[in-house]
């Protein structure tokens, strides 16, 4: 009976294009997590951004480099940061500031696929991570699940899906409370799990 169980990492993969991700072997140290005020943790105390809960879920490092305010193009114009954390896994979370401040989609993507090409030829794994929630971000939201399988990246959608329309997980309008923090780590921990290991 053993021999048809198959291993989670593999179903994922089948799930998928086929393929794991460009540098699933890699042999950086740590998870970097690179983008806006989500990122950072704006609104709510040290250690409960996601990447706090995330650091406990992996049991690896996770330096946060998130800056609030970013659009997409503003972090592949600082994304030289990355490969100074000797990078395992890449989270790339922006696309929130593009969609409020009306950047053209043509934009975003050329900043997109500059931040992948970056973290994949530092040897770490890019993960794309899409804000989603909203419906003026579907356009969006489809060209970085479409680039994140181009280029061999793991996507994850809508992390802000049923946070964005609850009062009770958010510090704001906009902003994850350490609740809806909480929920973002466990969707982005679910995507990157088989790598972790």
């Amino acid at each position: 009976m053993r021999k048809f169980l198959i291993p989670l990492a593999v179903l994922l993969l089948l799930a998928g294009c086929g393929k794991p991700p460009l540098n699933a072997d890699s042999r950086g140290r740590n998870i970097v997590a690179f983008g806006d005020s989500i990122t950072a943790g704006y609104g709510v105390a040290e250690g409960e951004a996601y990447p706090a809960f995330l650091a406990k879920l992996t049991r690896r490092p996770v330096i946060n480099l998130g800056v609030s305010g970013d659009t997409m193009r503003m972090g592949a114009d600082r994304k030289s940061e990355i490969s100074q954390h000797n990078p395992f896994i890449v989270l790339i979370e922006f696309g929130g500031n593009d969609a409020m401040k009306s950047r053209p989609l043509a934009e975003t993507e050329k900043a997109l696929a500059e931040i992948i090409d970056y973290v994949q030829r530092s040897g770490a794994i890019a993960v794309v991570i899409d804000t989603g929630g909203i419906f003026r971000m579907n356009a969006q939201s489809k060209m970085m699940k479409r680039m994140a399988k181009e280029k061999r990246a793991l996507f994850v959608p809508a992390i802000m899906k049923g946070i964005l329309n609850k009062s009770d997980l958010k510090v704001d309008t906009i902003h994850p409370n350490a609740k809806g923090h909480k929920i973002i780590a466990d969707r982005i921990y679910e995507v990157i799990r088989p790598y972790t290991k």
